[in-house]
């Protein structure tokens, strides 16, 4: 009898599992960390907010890099606007001045006016009136039309040689008078003194030889 009771009172082997299955998920019902499924949904949303704080930090160091960026972007075209406004000015006027002077002719150096020789006047231009043709009374006849043009008469007499033309013989430093006297007698030969000493012209400028 005692053996029997002793049998009844144990209780069958499904009876202890499913107790023990009960119990299990009753304590926390954890298997290697996990609340059966719930576990895993438990760590899903933990996961996703990580990353959405992860941008939420990354964001404004983004917007802060694209705000510096386009900064020194302005900056930068600032700087280079006003090194072009600064060696603009200078660059512009030596390119002008560089073509200036490329376009102007360059010019002989000219004597001061006050370190050239002043031009005679006609009544203070004196005249050797010479006959170089041989008739008579031609050296007369010329100093007439010298002296009718202002100029003074030296002297009248023969040439030492005759001459085919008429000429005008100027001492050094009176060409210019020489030519005035050319064109007011209409002379065209007109040249230096030749064949003649300047201590024969006796103190007078222009020599005027009549040819034939």
């Amino acid at each position: 009898m005692s053996h029997g009771r002793a049998v009844s009172r144990r209780a069958p082997p499904g009876d202890s599992h499913r107790g023990h299955g009960r119990n299990g998920r009753g304590r926390g019902g954890t298997l290697g960390g996990f609340t059966g499924r719930g576990g895993a949904r438990l760590r899903e949303p933990n996961s996703v907010r990580a990353m959405e704080h992860a941008h939420d930090l990354v964001r404004p160091w983004r917007r802060a890099t694209i705000a510096v960026s386009v900064v020194a972007a302005v900056e930068l075209v600032l700087l280079a606007g006003i090194g072009m406004a600064l060696l603009g000015n200078p660059l512009s006027r030596h390119l002008r001045e560089s073509a200036a002077a490329a376009g102007t002719p360059i010019r002989r150096s000219e004597v001061p006016a006050s370190a050239q020789k002043t031009t005679l006047k006609r009544s203070d231009t004196s005249v050797i009136v010479l006959n170089g043709n041989g008739q008579a009374g031609a050296a007369a006849a010329a100093a007439q039309r010298v002296s009718a043009r202002g100029y003074l008469i030296g002297s009248t007499g023969n040439a030492p040689a005759r001459s085919p033309r008429t000429l005008i013989m100027y001492r050094q430093g009176y060409a210019t008078e020489g030519v005035r006297l050319g064109r007011d007698l209409h002379v065209r030969i007109v040249r230096p003194l030749d064949g003649m000493r300047t201590s024969q012209l006796l103190g007078a400028h222009l020599v005027l030889i009549v040819g034939s």
